[in-house]
């Protein structure tokens, strides 16, 4: 029996956990008669602690990912996917798209603000990579407030606001603001179902 190494860009349970039971819903898919092995190992996202737009969770997904593939190259790791995973928020105004608020600055004021908390992953076999994310939950306005404005870190946020400690090595944030109907390892692991689909479902992507 073969086997196939899936190096994921973090030692966090939630995320290693994630990719593993992303595996048991794809696996028979993406190789037959394989022995799954995953592994994390501490990769730079290259992106700031609570990430604030979707560009800078891709990125920090991606630099994850891409981080792991250069370590593979310079230390001889034989790995066969790399997984970056990156949580953080989204700020949308209602009513504006993404190019109306980059071509009129201003259009933003008077606007309601949303901002939401979405998981993002990046998987690249070293040659091609995609991109997968979960779903979106918004925050409360004086969660919101607390990240953006005040310049507070999601996860001691989170901790204050839940009046727990550690949480994104639990439920995270997600498990907060869903009082666990959805949890950051879910929410993972719907993120990395969707970014292996190419490579689990090549025959219709290369189409």
């Amino acid at each position: 029996m073969k086997k196939i190494t899936i190096a994921v860009g973090s030692q966090r349970g939630p995320k290693l956990n994630a990719v593993t039971e992303a595996l048991k819903s794809f696996s028979a898919a993406l190789a037959h008669d394989t022995q799954f092995e995953v592994v994390g190992v501490e990769a730079e996202s290259g992106v700031s602690h609570t990430p604030a737009s979707r560009d800078e969770l891709m990125r920090g997904a991606r630099q994850r990912a891409e981080a792991l593939q250069e370590r593979a190259r310079q230390g001889g790791a034989a790995w066969q996917y790399f997984v970056g995973l990156e949580g953080g928020l989204d700020v949308a105004y209602e009513g504006l798209s993404a190019d109306e608020i980059l071509r009129h600055s201003g259009l933003q004021q008077n606007r309601h603000r949303l901002v939401f908390l979405e998981s993002w992953a990046y998987v690249s076999d070293g040659a091609r990579g995609h991109y997968g994310r979960s779903g979106s939950i918004e925050l409360p306005d004086a969660l919101a407030h607390e990240v953006l404005e005040n310049g507070v870190e999601l996860s001691a946020a989170i901790d204050r606001f839940a009046g727990a400690v550690g949480i994104r090595d639990a439920q995270g944030a997600w498990g907060v603001l869903s009082n666990n109907f959805i949890t950051r390892q879910e929410a993972f692991r719907v993120a990395v179902i969707a970014a292996f689909a190419p490579f689990y479902n090549m025959k219709l992507y290369r189409a």
